[in-house]
């Protein structure tokens, strides 16, 4: 074999390895970095939400705090063994808990923290219930989980 045909022959070969080389293959979804969400856009959209709760809450609206929950919502209550499931079980302890409301007594509530991947996020919050002279009755603490 010549010098030539030698020289021809290797660079065909490499031209065709080069021609056979392959894109490397996408990462699957779960291994792919994603942007990470906007948690402080994400914890005001929920403390407008809330605040909205605190309006009908207030004015002992059991239709407005009940439209604030999906069809398939799950309650868990303080005190309470069962768990309420569905709009129509939470929009019935929502009417108890409210009949039981003091005159003149107001509710504030407060998103203190949110995490979640921003499709599913849990919210951590406070709660200050004040009587009908302005001071504070008590405090608590709740935690709900969103789904967009």
């Amino acid at each position: 074999m010549s010098k030539s045909t030698f020289f021809t022959t290797l660079s065909l070969c490499i031209l065709l390895f080069a021609a056979c080389q392959q894109a490397p293959a996408p990462k699957p979804a779960a291994m792919q970095e994603t942007s990470k969400p906007d948690m402080a856009a994400i914890k005001a959209e929920i403390q407008v939400l809330e605040n909205a709760w605190e309006v009908a809450d207030n004015a002992r609206d059991v239709e407005a705090v009940a439209a604030l929950y999906a069809d398939d919502a799950i309650s868990i209550e303080l005190y309470k063994p069962d768990m309420a499931v569905g709009k129509a079980a939470i929009r019935k302890s929502i009417e108890e808990v409210l009949a039981k409301r003091s005159k003149g007594e107001t509710a504030t509530y407060e998103t203190m923290d949110v995490f979640g991947d921003g499709n599913i996020v849990t919210e951590t919050g406070k709660t200050t219930v004040k009587d009908a002279n302005g001071k504070v009755a008590y405090t608590g603490k709740y935690m709900a989980i969103w789904e967009k």
